[in-house]
């Protein structure tokens, strides 16, 4: 495997995209704002204008785009990367998208012979820069192995999850994990703040502890240090928790805690902080 096809060069794929040129192999891109392919190209990257003449010819195609309409109209439009890559191929979809639809573009791929995985990451831009993401798979396992050597140079953490869609299920799972724990650090503060306390020495106290999580450490540190700037977009955390919520609701299960976070992070994105980072539910309590 030595020709990949690279679609999606946002906050995280453009960095994936540089490390899988590290390792030698050789690229073609595009993304709809053919700008933030320039650095790509200038190092010997190959552009091209639609998704289908990306996967052309291609050993391997990988996306990580915006929303699941958008990773619809890449795999399957009558422009889709389908249409283009000879049977034997690989793709996978790196974006966090619809499980359902992970299945749905797995069958279609298996028609043509093409051998499809969903494996959104986690690990957000810090991971994407430094090769450290984590990379959960879901698909065939012999097409995983097949893949592995690829997913390894942009990420250390790569687990095979099960058939088609347990990637994005899994995926799911870490984000409900996280609503959670960025509620519950972002409340604490809120309250600390309200009881007329120092939160400084609230950190201090409370965040090395057994109240201790990644979320209270990195992302409402950097809020209470009035940093707001996105490693991760609230806009995608909505798109994440919304997957969750209706899977869940498909499941049979509530999830009243993911679904109240959901609510406070759909207010801040109507009141226009969609951009912002996911620090910003603090700005919820205020």
């Amino acid at each position: 495997m030595k020709r990949i096809g690279f679609i999606g060069l946002g906050i995280m794929g453009a960095a994936m995209a540089s490390h899988l040129m590290d390792a030698g192999y050789e690229l073609t891109v595009y993304n709809r704002t053919k700008a933030k392919a320039d650095a790509l190209v200038a190092a010997g990257a190959h552009y091209c204008d639609s998704p289908a003449a990306c996967a052309h010819g291609q050993d391997a195609v990988i996306t990580i785009v915006g929303y699941p309409k958008d990773v619809e109209e890449v795999y399957l439009g009558a422009e889709g990367i389908l249409h283009s890559l000879d049977a034997g191929a690989y793709t996978a979809d790196m974006t966090t998208s619809s499980p359902a639809l992970a299945e749905r573009i797995y069958a279609e791929a298996k028609k043509r012979g093409i051998h499809a995985l969903d494996a959104p990451v986690t690990g957000g831009d810090m991971g994407a820069r430094n090769a450290t993401l984590n990379i959960l798979v879901g698909g065939d396992e012999d097409a995983f192995l097949a893949m592995q050597p690829v997913f390894a140079a942009m990420g250390k953490n790569i687990i095979y999850e099960g058939p088609a869609g347990a990637g994005q299920k899994t995926k799911a799972a870490n984000q409900i994990a996280i609503a959670g724990a960025l509620a519950g650090a972002c409340e604490a503060f809120a309250y600390a703040r309200a009881a007329g306390l120092d939160v400084e020495k609230v950190f201090a106290s409370i965040s090395g502890g057994a109240a201790a999580s990644f979320q209270m450490s990195n992302m409402v540190r950097m809020a209470l240090d009035g940093n707001f700037n996105p490693g991760f977009m609230i806009k995608h955390f909505v798109k994440d928790m919304t997957i969750g919520a209706e899977t869940g609701r498909e499941y049979g299960i509530d999830l009243p805690v993911l679904e109240q976070v959901l609510h406070e992070a759909r207010a801040l994105e109507e009141r226009g902080g969609g951009a912002d980072g996911t620090q910003s539910l603090l700005k919820y309590y205020a």
